[in-house]
């Protein structure tokens, strides 16, 4: 009886194993090359772009600019001197963990990406938000990361 717990033991150690060596690639892909982060962005004036230090721009932009909370988004990237495959966008939250978020845009007309997402509420008033958009070449991924807050209805947006 111990060699069976013992082998069902082993076996789910296995599987775990072989799920975290699958799932890894997924929740933190290798990025050939990352746009430095502007500071200066604010989602809510408008899009932000990164530039590549290797060339090439990404333009980011999130519908309606307030970036209400559990309602429905319409994301925008727009590519200048970069070929893509596939577009994502990874949302994380800085300093807490919410969850996997990475919706996948559309190439529309016009060379845009288009998509639809949604972000959770957060115990919090306010939470910091990283949208890392994800760019599919064939030389590799190339992200560029733009930061927002969020803020739950009825609080105030934080100042700086």
């Amino acid at each position: 009886m111990k060699r069976l717990w013992f082998a069902v033991i082993l076996l789910l150690f296995a599987v775990a194993g072989v799920a975290l060596y699958k799932g890894w690639p997924l929740l933190y892909p290798s990025l050939r090359q990352v746009a430095p982060l502007d500071p200066e962005c604010d989602l809510r004036a408008g899009p932000c772009s990164g530039v590549l230090p290797e060339g090439g721009r990404i333009t980011f932009a999130i519908k309606p600019e307030s970036i209400p909370l559990v309602t429905p988004l319409a994301f925008e990237v727009r590519l200048e001197g970069l070929n893509a495959s596939a577009v994502e966008i990874d949302f994380q939250g800085v300093g807490m963990n919410m969850g996997f978020n990475r919706p996948k845009l559309v190439a529309g007309d016009g060379g845009g990406y288009y998509g639809n997402g949604m972000l959770p509420v957060c115990v919090s008033d306010a939470m910091e938000w990283e949208a890392k958009v994800l760019v599919y070449t064939g030389d590799g991924i190339i992200a560029a990361p733009f930061r927002f807050i969020t803020v739950k209805p009825g609080a105030e947006l934080p100042t700086k």
